[in-house]
């Protein structure tokens, strides 16, 4: 046999790839400009295209401007708040676990978490922590934002969703407050509860949603157990897309004045 038609493995394998490279399939997967496409030269403008054209590259600017990496400016706040967010999730979940949301339950799963579940009792203290460090992060972002003039237009938009993410996350921290079911919680819903009977006009129907009923009960529990790990980490993913998403849009973050 010539040595030109013996079999080399590394020559079948480049052709297999660059087979694979040019089927529809991978040009309907990649996008131009993304790292995983061929044919496009190392160039600003091509650069450009693998940030824009990638969600996972997009969440960064192709160009960030100087002050925006100062750390005596931004403090690093807000990229801490989205670390604790995560953080909370990835906790959260493991929490889950070993949490049953039933009266009957629920205190049993508490102290079995801290003294049977192995790494139980630090990834709750975790957990606890996180979520009273988010809180402060989030205020601490929104005092900032504030005080440096971040504000004002074409941001005011994106204060008013600081401003919500800001309430969601005091909710976020509230509901959880509850899930021990321990006499600390039990008296927290009832004074918040309370607190939103006195609404105006529609206060005992408030009052009558969050509890489940006219009295604190299971039902309660279960409640607050959907509001805190479902409806309010949704709600917070969206409004953080946004936030991001704006702040991308109204020119990166802001100067000092």
């Amino acid at each position: 046999m010539a040595k030109s038609e013996r079999w080399n493995p590394k020559e079948k394998l480049a052709q297999r790839m660059d087979e694979l490279h040019s089927s529809q399939l991978w040009r309907a997967m990649f996008r131009p400009g993304s790292i995983f496409r061929r044919g496009y030269a190392d160039s600003p403008r091509n650069r450009a295209y693998v940030v824009m054209n990638s969600l996972l590259y997009h969440l960064h600017p192709v160009k960030v401007k100087r002050h925006g990496i100062k750390l005596s400016y931004t403090l690093c706040l807000g990229g801490m708040s989205f670390f604790l967010f995560i953080l909370l999730t990835i906790t959260g979940i493991y929490l889950m676990f070993f949490y049953r949301p039933s009266v009957e339950a629920v205190y049993n799963d508490m102290l079995r978490l801290q003294t049977q579940v192995s790494f139980g009792l630090l990834v709750r203290n975790l957990h606890r922590w996180g979520a009273h460090l988010m809180v402060i992060t989030v205020f601490l972002h929104m005092a900032r934002v504030f005080y440096t003039g971040a504000y004002k237009p074409p941001r005011e938009f994106n204060w008013i969703v600081g401003v919500i993410l800001l309430l969601l996350t005091l909710l976020l921290a509230f509901t959880g407050y509850l899930l021990p079911w321990d006499q600390l919680a039990v008296w927290a819903v009832t004074v918040g509860t309370e607190m939103m009977k006195n609404s105006p006009v529609v206060g005992d129907q408030v009052q009558f949603a969050l509890l489940g009923g006219p009295i604190i009960g299971p039902e309660t529990l279960l409640r607050w157990y959907t509001l805190h790990v479902l409806f309010l980490p949704f709600i917070i993913v969206i409004f953080i897309s946004i936030h991001f998403w704006r702040v991308r849009k109204d020119g990166g973050i802001s100067g000092p004045m």
